[in-house]
């Protein structure tokens, strides 16, 4: 017989005791409605679709092991219809609403805390005060805001029907919206990057960038280099110039001279909206052989802290079908409570306050004004549609095509080699990165269908078949195509362990174009 864990013995010493207080029987209840609920028993979930009808439920799952009850943050008009095999058309004709749910997940309680204040300070700027706030069990902490809040239409569209696009937008844009207040807290409180790198692997230098002053976006490092004309003294300036053995030419006409490099000195150009430090008007002074004033381009880019990495909201969780701690639920590593926070509780919470003993029950789901979140939603879809060319963008570099006709797998890089081995864990993750890359070659969605659960089979454990299938129908209706993730982006390829340090290609997808490239040019030669 297997022997069990000190920890869990622990949590299931106090877990009959703990929910059979009737105050948390009817929190876990009054959440529950309209919801799918599913129990863990310890290390495992329960079987889907599942949720609690009546208070009796709680403790009948209780005395058979359950640990920890997790919701969806979707409400269906029926959760046991809820099946894997659903179409998306399905699903949300089931879908009668969601809240937006906010997960900060840090493994540090103070950066979590320090992010809570500031989301729910500014969606009380939105005019938003029927937010709920509670602690995640461990060392985050979830806000939602109920569906009540948001309007049943906007823009022609039913909102039930935009989940999970338009969430995911407004959690995109209220992180970035509290990121230079969240960098300065941070600057404030003081980073141990050593326990940073113990816990997260990530040194210092990971989590320093250099920041725009105009769009708080990371920005880029390049090097402006000034020439002279070694015959007629012609002056030019190239901004991200890379110098080589090759000599450029004088530009003007009546000479045959050419550009010797002078200088060179490097500057900052930011990545999402092309600000840069660099003198633009000096430049084109130069090469007009006059003297011009400093422009507004002259800002300095301040370093900055990656708020993003030191506390990232999950968007993973803002997904169709998933799951989180309930209200009042026990959390299985810790042996707390998720227990619900005011305001001005958040800067002085502790662990200790969710005893599963000691606790006060206070509402976390509330009743909102009409249309209380409509501001929110239309200033986060805005930003959204302005951002999201410029994204697209960055994300890719200028070698990206998009005719990938005759690739191969042997063209794949290395990442997406060891991605196809299978993973122990980020598999969500990993799922995103895969589905965006199969999708950018072109390949028809049955081939991509079929190669993603083949690929599902090598992971210990595998996602669940439900989740593959949702993912697979959002991703096969969107018109265009999402781009995987750029190297630079360590909570994907780095913290899964596909690359050692991110390569001086940007993208994946840039690694097979150049091969595709080479494999052609390789066959004509060889049929001339």
């Amino acid at each position: 017989m297997e022997e069990v864990s000190e920890k869990e013995k622990r949590i299931r010493s106090i877990t009959k005791l703990y929910y059979s207080n009737p105050k948390v029987q009817q929190a876990i209840l009054e959440f529950a409605r309209d919801r799918e609920v599913v129990p863990r028993y310890f290390e495992g979930f329960g079987k889907r679709p599942d949720t609690i009808q009546y208070i009796s439920d709680i403790m009948g799952l209780v005395n058979k092991g359950a640990t920890s009850f997790h919701a969806s943050e979707e409400i269906w008009n029926d959760p046991l219809a809820i099946n894997s095999d659903m179409t998306q058309k399905e699903m949300s004709e089931n879908r009668k609403s969601w809240d937006l749910l906010i997960d900060i997940d840090s493994p540090f309680l103070d950066y979590s805390k320090i992010a809570a204040l500031l989301l729910v300070e500014e969606l009380e700027n939105f005019g938003i005060t029927s937010y709920g706030l509670k602690f995640s069990g461990s060392k985050g902490l979830h806000i939602i805001v109920p569906s009540s809040a948001f309007p049943i239409e906007f823009r022609g569209l039913k909102t039930k029907d935009m989940f999970p696009e338009w969430p995911r937008a407004i959690v995109e844009f209220l992180m970035q919206k509290i990121k230079p207040k969240f960098s300065l807290k941070l600057k404030e409180l003081g980073i141990n990057f050593e326990a940073v790198k113990e816990r997260m692997n990530l040194s210092k230098e990971d989590l320093l960038t250099i920041t725009c002053p105009k769009c708080s976006s990371g920005a880029n490092k390049k090097s402006s280099v000034l020439f002279k004309c070694n015959v007629c003294s012609t002056p030019l300036e190239r901004p991200d110039y890379k110098i080589t053995a090759k000599k450029l030419r004088c530009t003007n006409d009546i000479c045959r001279g050419f550009f010797e490099v002078i200088s060179s000195k490097e500057y900052f150009e930011c990545e999402k909206c092309g600000f840069s430090n660099l003198n633009k008007s000096e430049v084109e002074s130069r090469n007009k052989v006059t003297i011009s004033s400093k422009s507004e381009y002259a800002k300095e880019f301040a370093e900055d802290i990656k708020t993003e990495d030191i506390a990232p909201l999950d968007l993973v969780l803002v997904a169709p079908r998933h799951l989180f701690r309930m209200p009042y639920s026990l959390h299985e590593k810790t042996s707390l409570s998720s227990v619900v926070l005011d305001k001005d509780e958040i800067l002085s919470f502790t662990p200790a306050n969710a005893n599963p003993l000691r606790i006060i029950i206070k509402p976390f789901y509330k009743q909102a004004k009409e249309n209380e979140s409509q501001h929110l939603l239309e200033t986060s879809l805005n930003w959204k549609s302005e951002s999201q060319p410029k994204e697209e963008k960055k994300r890719i570099s200028e070698e990206y095509v998009a005719d990938y006709t005759g690739v191969t797998e042997d063209m794949y890089p290395q990442s997406i080699k060891k991605l196809l081995k299978g993973l122990p864990e980020g598999r969500k993750r990993g799922l995103f990165v895969l589905l965006t890359f199969l999708r950018c070659l072109n390949y028809p969605d049955d081939y991509v269908s079929q190669k993603i659960r083949d690929w599902n089979k090598l992971n210990d454990p595998p996602l669940k078949e439900g989740y593959i299938k949702s993912q697979l129908d959002w991703h096969f209706r969107q018109k265009k195509k999402i781009l995987p993730p750029n190297y630079s982006n360590d909570s994907f390829y780095k913290d899964l362990k596909l690359i050692d340090k991110a390569p001086d290609i940007k993208n994946p997808l840039v690694e097979v174009s150049r091969r595709l490239r080479k494999s052609k040019s390789s066959l004509v030669n060889s049929n001339q």
